[in-house]
């Protein structure tokens, strides 16, 4: 059993975490490349906020919005 768990450890730490190693060492050269990820996901983040305050612009301004307060049963 002990091999069977040191088998999911080399899988992870010798395969599956070598471009965490990579950006690991890659922060001490250069801050911003080493988190392109980040930054690739804050924009992706920013575009669907984007996005979904212009749909929510159109649905308020074609009046198809309900902004009434008892619009469930439990608020009445």
């Amino acid at each position: 059993m002990k091999s069977f768990f040191e088998g999911i450890q080399s899988l992870f730490v010798d395969f599956l975490l070598l471009p965490m190693d990579w950006l690991r060492e890659l922060e001490l050269t250069n801050w911003w490349t080493a988190n392109i990820l980040n930054w690739i996901f804050i924009l992706i983040c920013c575009g669907a906020m984007v996005y979904w305050i212009k749909q929510l612009n159109i649905f308020n301004s074609n009046n198809e919005d309900e902004q009434d307060t008892t619009a469930h049963s439990f608020l009445k």
